[in-house]
């Protein structure tokens, strides 16, 4: 692993963006529109160029995982880094997500920045104590002597017809565990700026992503094809901006809550529509400030409603700005069973678009209550 070390940095030659333009720019004002959009890339290729550029860019970081390397990524999301970078940098693991996943520990405590990819985040559960114990706890442990610094990166969530084992949320699992950070991107800007943002923070990052947003294609803007370009890590992102009710999503979900709120535009609802991006931190000012203007909130989630991340964003707005609910929150998530393999009866167990719809209408007191949902806490 030392013949990483002195590779030299790449240059670059392009000057820092002024951060704070740039998130000023940033509101969208309508589903999926960009500021200063000038070309469409897909998650996928997103992800790729800000691996590569951030390997470029610094010569300590380095992904391994199964299949990253000779087979191009399961996802082909490292296409074409292992040829660039070398089998030193580009490593490719046997199935063994607790050894590997330990090694990266190991050398993230030796100050190199390892990115390690799971083929999907149910797979992380045989790596679980590394993240936990191992990553998670030991700056706090060293009394700040130990700095972490690792990305835990793969798809997250269901995708179509794999069963429960391979189809759960970890967001919640992950967001509970104090020493970690959690990112869930949406877009082909989240995808690149959240994932530069990781690999350059000091701690330890879970970074979930999407199997079906991989091939989805963005609008992007200049700003976000600069190799500087970053994304603050625990600020959320009004995607569209409403008055009557607000809607919270992450990842896949926050697809699902625009076309929502387009749906309820027609039927006179204004809907402001609020994507994460970050699962811990929680960006809760954006959230209570959002829900003191609309006076209502639905939260969407592909997880359990147990214990979820709905559940965290209702007991905050409670805690915080209970005084300006007009109606009770309205929390919508996977249904409370594994993930069945059955098309039909999976399409049950995740949220739909009509969900939502249905949800900001009873918090807008536009349907009756009993109304049924597919898929709610």
């Amino acid at each position: 692993m030392s013949g990483i070390i002195g590779r030299r940095m790449a240059n670059r030659g392009i000057s820092a963006l002024n951060m704070n333009q740039f998130l000023l720019r940033s509101r969208v004002f309508a589903s999926r529109k960009f500021s200063s959009a000038a070309k469409e890339m897909t998650v996928r290729d997103a992800l790729n160029s800000a691996l590569d550029e951030e390997m470029s860019a610094d010569p300590k970081v380095f992904i391994m995982g199964e299949e990253v390397g000779e087979y191009q990524g399961a996802y082909k999301i490292s296409k074409g880094l292992l040829d660039k970078y070398g089998p030193e940098r580009v490593i490719d693991t046997p199935i063994t997500e607790a050894g590997f996943t330990g090694i990266g520990v190991g050398a993230a405590y030796y100050g190199l920045k390892p990115i390690v990819e799971f083929m999907t985040f149910n797979f992380s559960m045989q790596a679980i104590d590394h993240i936990i114990n191992s990553a998670a706890k030991s700056n706090y442990m060293s009394a700040g002597q130990i700095s972490v610094p690792i990305v835990f990166r793969g798809p997250n969530g269901a995708a179509a017809g794999v069963g429960a084992q391979h189809s759960q949320c970890y967001a919640a699992w992950y967001g509970a565990c104090p020493g970690l950070k959690v990112l869930a991107p949406y877009s082909s800007e989240d995808a690149r700026g959240l994932l530069k943002a990781a690999i350059r923070d000091p701690d330890p990052v879970v970074f979930l992503e999407n199997e079906l947003l991989y091939g989805e294609s963005f609008p992007v803007s200049a700003e976000s094809l600069d190799s500087s370009f970053c994304l603050p890590i625990g600020k959320a992102k009004i995607e569209r901006e409403g008055k009557d009710v607000t809607i919270t999503a992450f990842s896949k979900m926050v697809g699902y809550a625009l076309k929502a709120a387009e749906i309820l535009a027609k039927e006179g609802i204004s809907a402001e529509v609020i994507n994460l991006r970050s699962i811990r931190p929680l960006d809760r000012p954006a959230i209570n400030a959002s829900v003191r203007k609309t006076n209502r909130l639905v939260t969407v989630e592909e997880g359990f409603p147990q214990h979820g991340v709905g559940a965290e964003i209702s007991a905050s707005v409670v805690e915080e700005s209970f005084e300006y609910l007009d109606a009770p929150v309205e929390r919508i998530s996977g249904a409370d069973v594994p993930m069945p393999y059955a098309a039909n009866l999976e399409r049950m167990a995740v949220p739909q678009v009509e969900d939502i719809v249905r949800a900001a209408k009873r918090a807008c007191y536009r349907a009756a209550k009993s109304v049924p949902m597919a898929a709610t806490a």
